[in-house]
């Protein structure tokens, strides 16, 4: 049975989905998807920050807690429904990648709240979180790295010119057909890294 990976590029509400796997050096992409993140594909629960900030500051956690649990639980859906589809095509999903946002770490909700430059990081940074703890579940090893380190790292792990790696990724979805987009690519990389990553 041959090891696969998935790769996320995550955004408020939703994150692009790669799963790859590599045979001899060489990467191949067995799923990608665009996997909602909130059951009602609304600004209301895709800016759960947004629209706490709106709200009386207990009304507000709660609210935030309800999107969060939602995530968590969408993402663990998806990912086993992923390990299952996978697993009958001979692949086992070990490992998943997760691309990061350059942001600081978060302070407490009230201070959030008051500042609409953490409130745009605190709703990334929740549908972050709902993928890593949704792939822990499933048993996947996490690899997370901040956008800007991305091929850097890559290139070092995989032992490939950024170059060489960014032509690499481009070809990956010819196959597949357009659109290969900026997110998919980046979730592709994030995930062969991933799985390149020593447990």
């Amino acid at each position: 049975m041959q090891s696969a990976a998935l790769g996320f590029r995550a955004h408020s509400g939703w994150t692009a989905l790669a799963a790859l796997s590599v045979t001899k050096g060489a990467p191949h992409v067995l799923a990608r998807d665009r996997l909602h993140l909130v059951e009602t594909f609304t600004y209301k629960f895709r800016q759960p920050y947004h629209t706490g900030e709106r709200l009386p500051l207990d009304k507000a956690r709660i609210f935030i807690a309800l999107v969060d649990k939602q995530a968590k639980s969408l993402a663990y859906r998806a990912i086993r429904r992923l390990q299952k589809s996978l697993l009958e095509q001979g692949y086992r999903l070990t490992h998943c990648g997760l691309v990061l946002a350059s942001g600081r770490p978060l302070p407490s909700l009230p201070q959030i709240l008051g500042s609409h430059a953490l409130i745009h990081t605190a709703d990334g940074e929740l549908f972050r979180r709902a993928l890593l703890h949704a792939s822990a579940r499933c048993g996947l090893a996490g690899r997370a790295v901040k956008e800007r380190e991305l091929l850097n790292e890559a290139s070092q792990a995989l032992r490939l010119k950024p170059n060489v790696l960014t032509g690499r990724i481009a070809e990956l979805g010819r196959p597949l057909g357009a659109p290969w987009t900026q997110d998919e690519k980046l979730a592709s990389l994030v995930a062969w890294l991933a799985l390149a990553s020593k447990p």
